[in-house]
């Protein structure tokens, strides 16, 4: 399952470390943030409720020192 979040990101390395904390989550198969539309997509694997995880998702960001944060 595949689910687009907005972000808030203000520079193209925070968003970089934004995708690299997001991709070591358990559950998620991948992670593409776009620092132009301000977009993050993310391919969780089979099973996985994307509310439940996140509050996972920005935690995750948060302790990677990203100054990024999900919107919605």
């Amino acid at each position: 399952m595949k689910k687009t979040y907005k972000i808030d990101v203000d520079c193209a390395n925070c968003a970089n470390e934004m995708e690299e904390a997001v991709k070591k989550i358990s559950g998620v198969k991948d992670c593409a943030v776009n620092f132009m539309t301000l977009k993050m997509k993310v391919d969780y694997e089979d099973g996985v409720n994307p509310d439940e995880m996140l509050p996972l998702l920005k935690k995750g960001i948060e302790d990677s020192g990203s100054d990024g944060v999900i919107v919605d």
